[in-house]
């Protein structure tokens, strides 16, 4: 699904996909992703499939790409829903809102582009063999198409071997983000019960959580660096 994002709600009657279709093109990128998932999203208000006659939701590729925005502002910058829905609303009535915690929505409309692998590896500047061993070392998904995330970790890639640091060597990198995961996940637990409308808020949650992990992770990485270099 390459190409840049598009807000419209679901119009037209072409190329109306089903939810298990949604769910094979974003899960390569979104794992966490469920039709419980994509019913919470509606249930915020946050996209507006089409209905079958029976009641069956059917998402148009304007869907899908609003799917893709919303997904990508939560993994990347741990927004949550209402301040994502407002920034949305706020798109779709014609305005430029400044993203909360990045730049401006030209800028992050661009991050929802897809790139398939050849593209992926002509924009980070690397080689499919680097791709590779990002894959084989769990800093990157095997997946058909990737987003602009994928781009700034390969080029980070590309920029630690030419120091030497290769991807073998983060491999401790996935196992912390591992054990950082297994304590959100602990923290979580008691808020997912079997409703399915629970379940999702403890993924937002969850990536709220993220976040608040992240802030550490740097302030330390960088307390120790800056204390190495004294």
């Amino acid at each position: 699904m390459p190409g840049t994002a598009v807000f419209p709600h679901a119009s037209g009657q072409a190329q109306l996909l089903g939810i298990g279709q949604v769910l094979a093109l974003l899960q390569p990128e979104f794992p966490e992703l469920t039709p419980s998932k994509l019913r919470f999203l509606e249930e915020q208000r946050l996209v507006s499939p089409a209905r079958t006659a029976a009641g069956y939701r059917k998402f148009s590729r304007a869907d899908v790409d609003r799917i893709t925005v919303v997904l990508s502002m939560q993994r990347d910058h741990y927004l949550p829903l209402k301040v994502i829905r407002a920034h949305l609303e706020a798109i779709d009535a014609g305005e430029t809102p400044a993203l909360p915690g990045a730049t401006d929505a030209t800028t992050f409309l661009a991050g929802a582009r897809r790139f398939r692998r050849d593209e992926l590896v002509q924009a980070a500047g690397a080689t499919h063999a680097l791709l590779d061993e990002a894959v084989s070392a769990s800093l990157l998904a095997a997946a058909e198409t990737y987003g602009e995330e994928a781009v700034g970790v390969l080029r980070s890639l590309v920029a630690l071997r030419g120091v030497g640091i290769e991807p073998r060597h983060l491999r401790g990198v996935r196992a912390a983000a591992e054990r950082e995961a297994a304590l959100v996940e602990r923290a979580i637990a008691p808020s997912r019960r079997s409703d399915a409308a629970d379940k999702a808020r403890a993924a937002e949650r969850a990536l709220e959580l993220a976040g608040h992990l992240e802030n550490v992770h740097v302030s330390v990485v960088r307390a120790t660096i800056a204390r190495l270099a004294r």
